[in-house]
């Protein structure tokens, strides 16, 4: 897994204040710290294409396809997950319609590679519950490196495979 940067060109600097502000406000709101930062990386991350898809289009349509697209990544519009809300929420909250929302979404989540479940831009606090985190082929057989010898799982996140090694948890967390 490698590190994400919030490194913005200065000039995208302007226009990824704009939308992180907005986006940040939401997270104040209804979400948490953890989505704030994931956002913002996501947020740098656009800033750095070329040309930016954050050029065009309104800063509030990007905050709110900003949350729509890491919201869907990590089930946030399942009630049963905390924190919650549902879409017409985030729509509601950044005065765009449903059909904007879901376009600056897809189009973040296509530029970035975002699927549901796709390690690199999960919450920290849900690694652990995905199992495409934990999945690597050795020796072709594929293993769950939980379950690995604690060597085999420090070889691991040594070549950045995994978050943390999970033999030491409580030191890599």
């Amino acid at each position: 897994m490698t590190a994400k940067s919030t490194r913005v060109p200065a000039a995208m600097q302007d226009k990824f204040n704009a939308i992180a502000q907005a986006a940040d406000a939401f997270c104040d709101q209804r979400l948490n710290d953890e989505y704030k930062q994931l956002i913002r990386l996501a947020l740098a991350a656009l800033s750095r294409k070329r040309p930016s898809p954050l050029l065009k289009g309104k800063d509030n349509a990007w905050a709110a396809g900003a949350v729509h697209a890491l919201g869907m990544v990590n089930f946030l519009f399942d009630a049963s997950q905390t924190p919650h809300c549902k879409a017409t929420d985030i729509q509601a909250h950044f005065g765009v319609g449903a059909s904007l929302c879901a376009s600056r979404s897809r189009e973040m989540r296509e530029a970035l590679g975002m699927g549901q479940l796709s390690p690199e831009w999960m919450l920290r606090s849900r690694l652990d519950k995905n199992p495409l985190v934990w999945m690597l082929q050795i020796n072709g057989l594929i293993v769950d490196v939980r379950r690995a010898p604690l060597d085999v799982q420090e070889m691991a996140f040594a070549q950045g495979f995994i978050p943390y090694v999970p033999g030491r948890k409580e030191g890599g967390a």
